[in-house]
């Protein structure tokens, strides 16, 4: 299709800000709604430039009489004409667009030219190919392309959105939708993307609710295959699904914040000193192997050097705790409670998840940890996130030769389902820090994180502005539409607008992975989607269903009365209260 082809109207003049013209269009098809792009050509000498814009907002420039309105069964169009009103057509809209630039093959982003269209310059809907072309940096199906889906304001299909797998990963992506919006389905949707064959990535999933069992998928679909020569498959995604029983987190990886946040805030001053000064203890004779057996010793012989008799020196002491044997018997008490005795059996006195085991090129290790209290929740995602940043920096550095737990050589990826529970706006728990080191130095290290929250209001500010780029779909809440505002500079005021007013599984991406802020159509899953919502109503009727009319029989039937346990009971029970 030519240009000639796509016009859409004409210049009227400048808007309310230097970036943005008006134009006149009668879109009598309904083409140009907020968020489409469009452009106009400038001559620079003997070049011509096609420089793209993208609407901003639209109001009527002529419109029906209220008169024309009022008898809804009558077309107003065929009034007008009928008596003369207008004999050129409907209605006339102007259109406010922001200029984005001519897109630089050279530099890989947009060159505003600092020049608006004269007045009757012709506004041309732009072509697809031309879309296409310059708002993804990459080609579908290549390496490092995730195709998420197409350009909401065209036909499905006929402009893919595709994210630039290098910068994602390197500075991070945060993906933030209100309740039902799609989130789960756009971050398996990423997934995907990234276990392709053109890309192979190293991907672990921390999954509270159980909702990514279905990538198990992904091996027998293909999608996923690349053949070589014609003939056997050259890769296929290995995806490993954790369920709470297979965590193990052991003993020795554990720091002193992790055991005092698992004991609990009501930790008294006095129990997390003595905790200090065992766990240094204990790692010290241990050389950091240590078990619970060897905590528990140092916390008991400090107990005894807090309430012997003498001292080191073999002087009597003015300063000993006589309390201090109750402080250590509370103290090895709540630890054995935690750590050996805890219905989730998570942490172990030697067996442990090695990273070589989670973190491999071309698998997906989802770590489901459903049924696991959030406090154990976090510790665990702490602990992982604290040797992966160790194992990246040892092995860049060239310190961990391979053979050693801490050798990964090669570049991972962690996505964080429910971020807003390990890194709160309020609260400073043991995973804020890992999560913060990591966003903020990980990229050296190859080391990328997706948050995916719907509260953005309750996340960390720090954690989400390190987020580079950007998947926002719809937020009602004024509260969390406050803190994206806050956060996300790169959209615009106009595209920020479109949050409330988003469908399920519509997007607004912006950031480093796209060359500019677009709305976007999530694509279909290839693997099956198991967050659904539970169908009450058909529970509610299966229960009065055929098949369960004798269960609910015996549900409603009386219960038996007991047994009389004593002979007294069984006579009161024949003859009454007076036995006779």
């Amino acid at each position: 299709m030519s240009l000639d082809e796509c016009c859409a109207g004409l210049a009227k003049g400048p808007g309310d800000r230097p970036h943005q013209f008006t134009f006149i269009t009668p879109d009598s098809d309904d083409s140009l709604p907020v968020g489409e792009y469009v452009c106009y050509l400038l001559e620079e000498g003997s070049q011509s430039r096609q420089v793209i814009c993208r609407i901003d907002e639209r109001r009527g420039a002529r419109n029906y009489p209220d008169c024309f309105l009022a008898q809804p069964a009558v077309n107003p169009s065929e009034l007008a004409q009928f008596i003369g009103y207008a004999e050129d057509g409907d209605e006339l809209f102007e259109l406010t667009a922001s200029v984005l630039g001519f897109y630089d093959q050279g530099l890989g982003d947009f060159v505003n030219p600092r020049r608006l269209p004269r007045v009757g310059c012709p506004i041309y809907r732009a072509p697809a190919e031309l879309l296409r072309r310059v708002l993804n940096s990459k080609e579908p199906d290549v390496e490092g392309a995730a195709g998420i889906g197409s350009l909401l304001s065209r036909p499905s299909g006929e402009v893919p959105i595709i994210l630039d797998v290098r910068r994602f990963t390197a500075t991070h992506l945060a993906i933030i939708a209100g309740t039902g919006s799609g989130k789960s389905y756009l971050a398996a949707v990423v997934v995907e993307e990234l276990m392709k064959p053109n890309n192979r990535a190293c991907v672990l999933i921390v999954d509270p609710h159980g909702e990514y069992g279905s990538l198990q998928e992904m091996p027998n679909l293909p999608q996923f295959r690349a053949d070589r020569d014609g003939s056997l498959s050259e890769y296929r995604p290995r995806v490993r699904v954790l369920t709470p029983k297979d965590v193990r987190v052991a003993y020795r990886t554990l720091e002193l914040d992790d055991l005092r946040y698992l004991l609990g805030r009501d930790l008294s001053a006095k129990m997390s000193y003595a905790l200090g000064v065992a766990f240094r203890e204990a790692n010290r004779r241990t050389r950091g192997n240590w078990t619970l057996s060897d905590l528990e010793v140092a916390v008991r012989e400090w107990a005894d050097r807090a309430s012997g008799a003498k001292d080191e020196f073999g002087s009597s002491g003015a300063d000993l705790d006589s309390s201090a044997p109750m402080t250590a018997n509370a103290l090895c008490w709540r630890l054995e409670s935690v750590l050996s005795r805890g219905e989730s059996r998570i942490f172990h006195e030697s067996e442990d998840m090695s990273l070589q085991e989670l973190f491999q090129p071309g698998q997906c290790t989802v770590l489901q940890l459903d049924q696991v209290p959030e406090r154990e929740q976090q510790v665990v995602v702490a602990t992982i996130l604290r040797r992966l940043y160790k194992a990246r920096v040892a092995t860049t550095t060239q310190t961990a030769a391979p053979g050693d737990p801490l050798h990964l050589p090669y570049p991972a990826f962690v996505v964080l389902e429910e971020a807003h529970n390990f890194a709160p706006a309020e609260a400073d728990l043991v995973t804020s820090e890992q999560l913060k080191r990591i966003l903020s130095e990980g990229r050296k290290f190859g080391l990328g994180v997706c948050l995916i929250s719907q509260r953005p209001g309750r996340l960390d500010p720090d954690v989400l502005s390190q987020c580079m780029t950007q998947v926002l779909m719809r937020i009602s809440n004024e509260v969390d539409q406050a803190r994206v505002a806050q956060t996300v500079e790169t959209a615009g005021r106009a595209l920020m607008d479109e949050l409330p007013g988003l469908s399920k599984g519509q997007a607004i991406v912006a950031g480093m992975a796209v060359n500019t802020p677009v709305l976007v159509r999530v694509r279909q899953r290839h693997t099956r989607h198991e967050a659904q919502d539970p169908d009450a109503p058909a529970s509610w009727r299966r229960y009065f269903g055929v098949d369960d009319a004798s269960r609910r029989r015996r549900e409603e039937a009386p219960p038996e009365r007991p047994l009389a346990e004593t002979r007294g009971d069984y006579i009161r029970e024949l003859f009454g209260e007076d036995g006779e």
